[in-house]
């Protein structure tokens, strides 16, 4: 608790005047205030990995003492009404229809379950690769990795070389193929809480993300002809699974996705002009009327959905608890870094904003792609996606036309490079944990990384070269 108290006062002592009547004035802010969110990713970014054991046992103590390095600062210089008002805005506009759209599509994904064993093939490993793309911008990135995965391992489990349609179904499920929509990945869904229209990703990404994704593909068929082939130089092994025919269940959670769908689109076309006022944070009924059917979507899922088949997914609460949590905490964190953000060339971003401005002052698409990309890899991807998109100026509608392609790069850069370690995206070790239990031989946290640095990288880079040069 000394840490807590003494970092808090620096924060106190170095921004004291650093509050307008109106809100935070970032351009006023210590640059200590960004340290707990800092800190907070790196401690989601290493936890899991390399203290496993102690960050499943105190995580949630961790998020309090980051969290209390903002909150407790934050009302001693700003005072209450500032504090709270900040602190509920983005509880109520940010955090809250966030984490309800990934309940709902987390509910809804673990009770379709797909039944029966596939015969090996590259066909259908490719053809499973593509359809998992396809789905993760409609189910989210975890809710597609979680309905395939496991059919996948087993159409796989006779094969003596299989951990490399794993690691490509990481690639292509998990992260790019969740790029087409605000359901596919969270941070697409931060940009549509912050204005960005719900087809824009689908509109201005499909050539970007079939570029990227078809080339991963093409990569992985080549490959896996080359494991098959190589495969036939040892007696081939038994199929530990019986020969059964493919079964969807839960198909009810298929409608209930395009009710969420719905839901979303309703509250960015229905503008009745009826608000409410909680801590000074407007609150317009189309987006209550979003949440609340997020909410009642969970409901029905769980009602209409059988036990077993949701047991047979693997399913439990435990992970969008721990999302829950996490994101608390980052949000919370991130309050003083968007008000610094939002300072611009005189806040204490300056340096990082001429990093990604050309000598005439326009946006370097492809400095915010790869930097972008570059901290998704390692962080939480929706912050990472916040703080450039507020870095690029915060204003969805210059974005999403005139600085186009910066919102472009943000976008993809963010989705795209979650694939580059087992940390960028959540279901990147979600699908690891799976596997490995499943009896394939992943490769280490390192040794995945040699796998997408010598197939996504380069096309990283060719992608960058097509879409964003100057």
């Amino acid at each position: 608790m000394r840490a807590l108290w003494i970092a808090a006062g620096l924060c106190v002592a170095t921004s004291s005047p650093a509050f307008a009547a109106d809100g935070l004035d970032g351009s006023r802010l210590s640059i200590l205030w960004a340290l707990p969110f800092a800190g907070i990713l790196l401690c989601i970014a290493t936890g899991p990995v390399f203290y496993p054991h102690v960050w499943e046992r105190h995580y949630g103590k961790l998020i309090i003492f980051w969290s209390a390095l903002i909150v407790v600062p934050l009302f001693v210089t700003a005072g209450t009404y500032t504090a709270t008002n900040a602190l509920a805005h983005t509880a109520l506009l940010e955090y809250m229809p966030f984490i309800l759209l990934l309940l709902a599509l987390f509910t809804v994904a673990g009770g379709i379950y797909l039944e029966g064993n596939l015969h090996d093939s590259v066909l259908t490993n490719t053809v499973l690769l593509g359809i998992g793309s396809l789905m993760a911008s409609v189910v989210g990135t975890t809710g597609a990795a979680m309905i395939l995965i496991r059919p996948l391992i087993r159409a796989n489990d006779d094969r003596r070389y299989s951990a490399h349609v794993v690691v490509f179904f990481i690639f292509l499920v998990a992260n790019i193929g969740g790029a087409l929509s605000p359901l596919g990945d969270p941070p697409l869904f931060i940009g549509f809480l912050r204005g960005v229209d719900f087809f824009w990703t689908t509109k201005h990404l499909w050539q970007e993300t079939l570029f990227v994704g078809g080339i991963v593909l093409f990569v992985f068929l080549l490959l896996d002809l080359f494991m098959h082939h190589r495969e036939r130089r040892f007696r081939k092994k038994k199929d530990p699974t019986p020969d059964s025919s493919l079964e969807l269940h839960g198909k009810i959670n298929i409608l209930l996705i395009a009710v969420i769908i719905a839901a979303i689109l309703m509250s960015a076309q229905w503008k009745p002009g009826v608000s409410f006022y909680i801590a000074g944070v407007e609150l317009q009924i189309q987006n209550l009327a979003r949440d609340m059917i997020f909410i009642l979507v969970t409901i029905w899922s769980i009602a209409f959905t059988r036990k077993q088949h949701r047991a047979a997914n693997g399913f439990s609460w435990g992970p969008i608890r721990e999302v829950a949590i996490l994101f608390a905490g980052i949000f919370v964190c991130i309050v003083p870094v968007m008000a610094m953000l939002q300072a611009g060339a005189h806040g204490p971003f300056g340096a990082l904003i001429a990093l990604v401005t050309n000598p005439d002052g326009s946006n370097n698409a492809a400095a915010y792609f790869w930097l972008t990309g570059i901290l998704s890899s390692f962080l939480d991807n929706a912050p990472t996606y916040l703080v450039f998109f507020q870095l690029a100026g915060g204003d969805p509608q210059v974005l999403m036309a005139a600085k186009a392609a910066t919102l472009a790069a943000i976008s993809s850069g963010a989705v795209y490079m979650g694939a580059n370690t087992y940390i960028g995206n959540a279901p990147n070790f979600m699908v690891y944990a799976i596997a490995r239990e499943a009896g394939v031989r992943m490769p280490s946290f390192f040794g995945y990384m040699v796998w997408s640095a010598a197939v996504l990288i380069p096309t990283f880079a060719l992608t960058t070269y097509v879409f964003f040069r100057p």
